[in-house]
């Protein structure tokens, strides 16, 4: 089984390279667990080593004539990282929708040339939300993105349900919380701040935080989304049937709830490194975001939340081997 991991060089597409790896197995279209032969990581850069048994292509989505040589006609997988994150994207128009909405269009014609529909599991965002939301979001709740990256994310929610409707790929799709705690240096990302608050203190870094200690956001560890993904690819098909979008499940917490489980954790002198520098941009695309959901679909099909704030913070001082 041949395995096209788009977003690759960044953190979670590598963690979930290796995790695959690992695994060594995902199911195949008939829904029997198959060996992996091949991972192909595609992205513009690959800032870490990677595991020699892992094919790394340096390239855009756009490139159409790139994507039909590495991925052949015998792509069985496909997981769909890569895009313009949600800072970047608002700041370059063009840009966002070229990489998330064309780019994306042009890896779905490069699926539906596959000898095979391939399994398609896309990551979106809670950005497709905003604008006045209920207190509580749940599984019907429309989209309504008050970002371009949020719009653009929503239009590949619909182009890939319309492409499996056709027959063309066995798509899911599924709504990422905030991802925390990443590791490596900051991104674009408007969400960048809710792992700096952790990662930087830790390290012994002060962390210049845009938003007010009041700002909630809704968590997911990368272990957590890196397990999402693999369920998410395994379901059977009918499992989805024709509502291929899910909510993943997350915890509500504010900046100020996470620099508390900080301090509980590490003491004042690293929670004290957090200093409050607002940025009013930075501020006003977060507060567009849901920050609380009932994950009755998600639970349903087998999805889980982290168990808490904590755990998150726990778990990332773990995998590091930080001493605290």
């Amino acid at each position: 089984m041949k395995v096209l991991i788009t977003g690759g060089g960044g953190f979670i597409g590598h963690r979930l390279a290796h995790a695959l790896l690992k695994r060594a197995t995902l199911a195949d279209a008939n829904g029997q667990q198959a060996a992996i032969t091949q991972i192909v990581l595609l992205d513009i850069g690959f800032p870490v080593a990677v595991d020699p048994r892992i094919k790394c292509v340096t390239g855009n989505l756009t490139d159409s004539a790139l994507l039909d040589q590495i991925m052949g006609t015998d792509t069985a997988s496909v997981f769909h990282l890569a895009s313009v994150v949600s800072g970047g994207a608002e700041a370059d128009f063009d840009l966002g929708y070229k990489v998330n909405l064309d780019g994306s269009r042009a890896l779905l014609e490069a699926c539906r040339r596959q000898a095979r529909p391939p399994r398609y599991v896309f990551a979106s965002s809670v950005a497709v939300f905003g604008g006045e939301l209920p207190p509580v979001l749940d599984d019907s709740t429309t989209p309504n993105p008050q970002t371009s990256y949020g719009a653009q994310k929503v239009c590949c929610e619909y182009l890939t349900t319309d492409y499996t409707r056709k027959g063309f790929i066995d798509g899911r799709t599924m709504r990422l919380p905030t991802i925390s705690v990443r590791a490596g240096k900051p991104n674009l990302a408007a969400s960048s701040f809710a792992s700096g608050i952790i990662r930087e203190p830790l390290a012994g870094v002060v962390s210049l935080c845009p938003v007010s200690a009041q700002t909630s956001i809704w968590l997911l560890s990368p272990g957590k989304v890196v397990e999402s993904f693999i369920h998410a690819h395994d379901l059977p098909s009918s499992a989805w049937g024709t509502n291929r979008v899910v909510n993943l499940p997350g915890n509500t917490a504010s900046v100020g709830q996470m620099i508390d489980a900080l301090r509980k954790i590490a003491g004042d002198q690293v929670a004290n490194l957090v200093q409050m520098k607002p940025d009013a941009r930075i501020q006003a695309i977060v507060e567009s975001w849901p920050v609380r959901f009932t994950n009755a679909r998600a639970q349903k099909l087998g999805f889980s939340a982290d168990a808490d704030v904590e755990t998150i913070i726990r778990d990332y001082i773990r995998e590091q081997g930080i001493t605290v």
